[in-house]
């Protein structure tokens, strides 16, 4: 499984700068931008890229509804050509009360939009030409689009079965978030896996996004954790996966504890099936140090 982390997006960009740069000097393979209210993960990526050499970029994740197809294709090869093809495109729907409360869009059968969109989007990166007429999505290129760059790796954020078996059919793979061990292990993995082999494809990967902190007091911990996703569980997209782990509260699907604890959690989630694991680090200064150094061992150790 290898290991990454979260990118602070909310900090300065020279700060963004060099907080990659630790995770690179730190050995982790990943470090991913979220797309919510501030800088645009894949500009961000872009300039982060060519200040930091030698670590994936990956969005986590980028919403689909406010970009056609082909600006992402664009914004997507011209990210692979200014950081030497490093990116990992992570999309999604977003959340209907985004999408519609806050763009505007209609959230109306929402996986077939994304299968549309798909259609449009992976030809293009794939240097194509498209001429789509869909439902929901029309894309129309006279040819391939004008920029020298290999196609990324493209995980689709997926939980319920129908988007997992999308996500497994056509796309590199799923990323998660406020997902659980045992609901990757029980339902992710089997759910992207066997959609996958059942179209010939390469096992998918499955990068797993959750909240990490090493902390001599977890107590605290779980509690600021509680406190910094408190949005999440009245979603219904991530209720659903608190559910299926019985779970209430993000706290309750964390990695939390000593560096025993957390790195024997770590291991039981690559057991679990988890291809990547990107680390959401929540905590003080010596906690943010403690938990990099302890993601840093176990990155190293293969």
């Amino acid at each position: 499984m290898r290991i990454g982390s979260l990118i602070d997006v909310d900090r300065p960009l020279d700060a963004v700068v060099a907080q990659v740069r630790a995770l690179a000097d730190a050995g982790l393979a990943h470090a991913w931008a979220v797309q919510i209210f501030g800088f645009d993960a894949l500009t961000l990526l872009a300039l982060v890229g060519r200040e930091v050499p030698g670590i994936g970029l990956g969005t986590a994740v980028v919403p689909v509804y406010p970009r056609h197809p082909q600006v992402l294709a664009q914004q997507a090869l011209t990210v692979q050509a200014a950081t030497g093809d490093r990116l990992l495109l992570g999309i999604g729907l977003s959340h209907q009360v985004v999408v519609e409360g806050m763009w505007g869009y209609r959230f109306e059968r929402p996986a077939r939009y994304m299968a549309e969109y798909l259609a449009a989007l992976l030809p293009m990166l794939g240097g194509e030409a498209v001429r789509q007429e869909g439902e929901m999505v029309t894309a129309r290129t006279p040819g391939p689009l004008d920029v020298t760059a290999a196609a990324p790796p493209v995980l689709v954020a997926a939980l319920g079965p129908t988007m997992l078996r999308l996500a497994g059919r056509v796309a590199d793979g799923t990323v998660t978030w406020m997902t659980g061990l045992r609901t990757v292990r029980d339902h992710i993995v089997p759910t992207i896996a066997g959609s996958a082999a059942d179209a010939g494809r390469p096992a998918p990967s499955v990068a797993v996004s959750l909240p990490v902190v090493v902390a001599d007091d977890p107590a605290a911990a779980l509690q600021r954790i509680d406190d910094s996703f408190s949005l999440y569980p009245s979603l219904p997209s991530y209720a659903a996966m608190l559910e299926r782990e019985g779970a209430t509260r993000p706290s309750e699907i964390s990695l939390v504890g000593d560096e025993a604890a957390v790195r024997d959690r770590l291991l039981e989630l690559a057991d679990a099936g988890a291809t990547d694991f990107l680390a959401a680090v929540v905590g003080d200064a010596d906690e943010r140090r403690r938990t990099l150094a302890l993601l840093s061992e176990v990155a190293l150790s293969g």
